[in-house]
């Protein structure tokens, strides 16, 4: 190694002069001279040489003395002693006071050289020894400080998610920061509602009075800067920082709370009387439990905000008065039911959670309605008939991470009402038949009893017209009541894709004569399904006829059957006036019509979406809209695949379908 330094302790010019120039300047060692035992061990004391050459006969002090001297400080320096022949009793001796070499004079260059380079060597690997030692004691110690720091910073995590006491976590947040940063105080400062002032919401160390009077602006004070700027801010100085009237400190730091994107206070530590200034490292540290602290306290809000909503929500279910159950998705258990359930079904209450649904009713009708597939944001609705004769319309809506919700009402009545209109709506129309036939034939006699003028025609014209109109209505009210008693039973297995190919060609003269594009996107795959047969035709004829209808001229209707998931689905789109938003949930109820006094050649009885829906739900079917004012509607159903066991079902064939 060079560059280390050798201390020559010898009387003899001569002997100096040969290892200075022939051995440690060429091999680029430093080099110390003393003449005198005297000035060699000052040298010795006062420069550490690296090593030491003695001579052991020298005047006012001997290099016995010397090593002596060394001896009683304690010095590890490595030491050769040169000698003459005669002098191996004193070489012994020298030995004991731990010389690592011993050389006779005269010696040679290689001698002297192996000699330093050995007992260098050893000097060299005791002082890396030392050194690595000393590392290895701090990186232990940094070690133990970093193990602290995590563990510290573990158990503020571990209470985050476990302490629900506010006040109590904020302030073991406090207590851990002044632990960390070895700070003589610390407190965490929030925001009032109006973003002007700071306070205290947690503090250690600090005077009590000084906590309840702490206040001050966010405008113009240190703390308020971090919340205006979002940085964090190190204060370091010998002399005092005034942060209010009552409170100074000498060094701090300040770290901003974000709390949902917003900064919502201020975590801070500081010494008041001790001179220390804080590190990078300590920033970093603080900078972390300021972020436990603003997870607490967003957690503190969402725990608040879910309270709330939940007392809503039993609130909610608590005054509804109809029968609401919410149930588990795997296995039909009920998660929660309101009173009003309880009640309508002479359920104890407090028996009814955890229960199946199915074990609680062993009604059919019910588990095949809660089994019915429901995709996410769309509902399933049906009549549920309890053993007990009354009827409740259901809707059933899932809900992710919840289950799937029932809401219920009892149509008992209502149904009783829907029959009497039913068997009322028969009677009327049935008697109707006879007197508009009639009328019609009396209509048509008039041009045979002679020529007619312009305006008798045009009378006879408004009364036929009028009598198809009424004639229409009566005939779709019949349709209707008889698809709703359940009239149609010739059910046969029928291919949807024929179906829509025949509807779609029946109005293509109707399309071209107001110059519209109806199109149907042909597909050889067969489409199967179970059902009457003109029904089905009727229910997508009338979605045909209706788009055709708020289409305008040059428009663009098209049709398309697809079969997936074991659903066969029809779909028609139109480039027409649209729905608007208010009315797309009724277009399907009876009676309703659109009003649109830009469109008064829109006419018609509300009839025809109505039989579609009625004829559909029917066949286990779904069927539905959606519209863009000005841009288009699109009306969907679907219905089962006949996939299953039809052995006993006759099948339409495309020959029969064709003719």
């Amino acid at each position: 190694m060079a560059n280390e330094l050798v201390l020559i302790i010898d009387d003899s010019r001569q002997t100096i002069n040969f290892i200075t120039d022939y051995v440690l300047k060429p091999n680029h060692y430093r080099v110390l001279v003393a003449q005198d035992g005297q000035a060699g061990l000052k040298l010795a004391i006062t420069q550490r040489p690296d090593l030491i050459l003695l001579d052991m006969s020298m005047a006012k002090m001997s290099g016995m003395q010397v090593l002596e001297a060394l001896r009683a400080r304690d010095f590890k320096i490595p030491v050769i002693v040169m000698t003459f022949h005669g002098s191996e009793t004193m070489a012994v001796q020298a030995f004991r006071l731990g010389i690592k070499d011993y050389l006779l004079k005269p010696f040679t260059v290689a001698e002297m050289l192996t000699a330093i380079e050995h007992s260098l060597t050893e000097a060299r690997l005791r002082r890396e020894r030392d050194e690595l030692t000393e590392r290895l004691l701090k990186s232990n110690h940094a070690l133990e400080k970093r193990l602290k720091e995590l563990n510290t910073i573990f158990g503020i995590g571990k209470s985050v998610t476990s302490l629900l006491d506010h006040k109590k976590l904020l302030s073991r947040l406090v207590e851990a920061a002044i632990y960390l940063t070895d700070a003589e105080e610390g407190s965490l400062l929030l925001v009032d509602n109006d973003r002007e002032l700071l306070s205290m919401a947690a503090a250690r160390g600090i005077d009590e009075r000084v906590v309840r009077s702490f206040r001050v602006p966010v405008k113009g004070s240190l703390p308020g800067s971090v919340i205006e700027s979002g940085e964090p801010l190190i204060l370091s100085g010998d002399k005092q920082t005034s942060i209010t009237d009552l409170y100074s400190v000498r060094s701090l730091i300040y770290v901003p709370l974000r709390i949902r994107g917003q900064i919502g206070g201020v975590l801070s530590v500081n010494n008041r009387h001790q001179n220390r200034t804080f590190t990078n490292h300590d920033l970093r540290l603080l900078s972390t439990l300021a972020d436990f602290a603003a997870i607490s306290m967003e957690n503190t809000q969402l725990f608040s905000e879910v309270i709330h909503e939940r007392n809503k929500l039993a609130t909610v279910m608590r005054e509804m008065t109809e029968p609401v159950v919410v149930i588990n998705s795997d296995d039909d258990r009920i998660v929660t039911a309101n009173a009003a359930f309880s009640n309508a079904l002479g359920l104890n209450r407090l028996m009814v959670e955890g229960r199946s649904i199915i074990e609680l009713f062993h009604n059919q009708i019910l588990a095949d309605f809660i089994a019915t597939p429901t995709n996410l944001g769309s509902s399933h609705k049906s009549e549920l008939l309890l053993d007990d004769g009354r009827t409740f319309y259901a809707t059933l809506t899932l809900i992710p991470e919840v289950g799937r919700a029932i809401v219920m009402q009892d149509v008992t009545h209502l149904k009783g009402l829907s029959q009497m209109k039913s068997d009322f709506v028969s009677t009327v129309s049935h008697d109707l038949q006879a007197p508009l036939n009639s009328i019609k034939a009396y209509a048509d006699m008039l041009s045979l009893q002679g020529e007619l003028d312009d305006k008798q025609m045009l009378f006879v014209e408004r009364i036929t017209n009028g009598l198809d109109q009424v004639t229409s209505l009566v005939d779709n009210l019949l349709d209707l009541n008889s698809i709703e008693m359940g009239a149609d039973t010739n059910v046969v297995i029928v291919d949807v894709t024929r179906l829509a190919e025949q509807a779609v060609a029946q109005y293509q003269a109707r399309a071209k004569q107001r110059h519209q594009q109806l199109v149907y996107h042909q597909t050889d795959q067969p489409a199967p399904v179970i059902g009457n047969e003109r029904r089905l035709q009727q229910a997508i004829s009338n979605l045909i006829d209706n788009a055709l209808k708020f289409t305008a001229e040059e428009g663009h209707i098209s049709a398309v059957v697809q079969v997936e998931d074991k659903q066969v689905i029809f779909k028609l789109e139109d480039d027409g006036i649209g729905i608007p938003p208010a009315n797309l949930p009724l277009v399907f109820d009876k009676f309703f019509r659109t009003e649109d006094s830009n469109h008064p050649e829109h006419k018609g009885c509300g009839l025809g979406l109505a039989i579609s829906k009625s004829i559909l739900e029917r066949y286990n079917g779904r069927i539905w809209a959606e519209s863009t004012p000005n841009q288009g509607s699109t009306f969907t159903f679907v219905l089962p695949l006949a996939n299953g066991d039809t052995s006993g079902l006759p099948t339409v064939s495309r020959e029969t379908m064709t003719a």
